[in-house]
């Protein structure tokens, strides 16, 4: 009977070692990508608008796949923009997209490009998924510290300072 209790016991410890072998070498399940979102308004540009672009709305989700070295920091990083927009007028043409930095009320400089051709929204709605595989480290590093001191804005035709943006918050 001891030896049967001995048995279950060492069997129990080897199932308890090969269940945690799954997850990553520090011991826990690996962290999910980084995702922001920031909903896009016309009214949030700087100065707002007030054409005919005025009266569309939106939202962002930005993925980051990143790899980071044993100190934390990002070695590298993919990012992928997913935007939704509608209520725009019929045939507005978005020209650029990308992350500028700056808080929000604030004109920014460009920090991540989105890589956008240019796309008509024959019905003033539409989506658009866009990338970048190369970004600056640093940048998407800072990103990851401080969402909110950075904003995602569309460019058209019409507004080719930008027609609608919306500050970033991180929801992963």
């Amino acid at each position: 009977m001891k030896r049967l209790s001995a048995l279950i016991v060492a069997l129990a410890f080897v199932a308890v070692g090969c269940a945690s072998s799954s997850t990553s070498p520090s011991g826990t399940a690996p962290a999910p990508n980084p995702t922001f979102t920031a909903t896009l308004l016309p009214s949030n540009e700087v100065p707002p608008i007030t054409n005919a672009e005025a009266s569309g709305s939106g939202n962002v989700t930005i993925t980051m796949v990143v790899t980071k070295d044993s100190s934390g920091n990002v070695t590298t990083a993919n990012v992928t923009f997913l935007a939704n927009v509608s209520g725009f007028p019929a045939g507005t043409t978005v020209t650029l997209g990308h992350i500028h930095k700056a808080p929000a009320g604030v004109a920014g400089a460009v920090v991540i490009s989105a890589n956008v051709t240019s796309t008509v929204l024959s019905s003033g709605s539409g989506s658009l998924t866009l990338s970048n595989s190369a970004p600056d480290v640093a940048v998407v590093q800072d990103i990851l510290n401080n969402p909110g001191n950075y904003y995602f804005n569309l460019h058209s035709t019409l507004n080719p300072g930008g027609f609608t943006r919306g500050q970033l918050s991180r929801v992963q």
